[in-house]
């Protein structure tokens, strides 16, 4: 298992954020920092498994050095976050959908953050957790 270095920012009237040098536009945030360091966890590990499922590279974590180097990470205190994806390996699939579904469903993804494949599983689970609720 990695840790990932995720850095908390705190500015008055706001929660405890936490970003990730690592995996730049990944961030989260929480109203203490138990909260927020929770957060950071879940946030990493659904990023990654959302990389792992596109067949994207995951980084090597980087050194505290490397990113206090970093003038724009100063400001922040650094944490390690643990990387613990629930994703088993994945595999490459070939699906048909309507045009319009799947332009609808690139907009939404890009919108969120997220890539097609991550959406796709996303709302698998969703709907298959609200089945087994039902």
């Amino acid at each position: 298992m990695n840790n990932y270095i995720g850095l908390i920012h705190k500015q008055a009237e706001s929660d405890y954020g936490v970003s990730f040098p690592d995996f730049p536009g990944v961030v989260t945030a929480g109203e203490t920092l138990d909260e927020a360091r929770i957060m950071a966890e879940e946030a990493l590990a659904f990023h990654v498994e959302g990389m792992i499922e596109d067949g994207d590279a995951i980084p090597e974590p980087s050194s505290l050095e490397t990113v206090m180097a970093e003038a724009d990470n100063r400001d922040g205190v650094a944490i390690l976050v643990a990387l613990r994806t629930h994703s088993p390996k994945s595999v490459r699939i070939n699906i048909t959908l309507p045009e319009d579904v799947l332009r609808t469903i690139d907009s939404f993804a890009e919108a969120n953050g997220l890539s097609r494949s991550g959406f796709l599983a996303r709302a698998a689970r969703r709907e298959i957790d609200r089945s087994d609720a039902a």
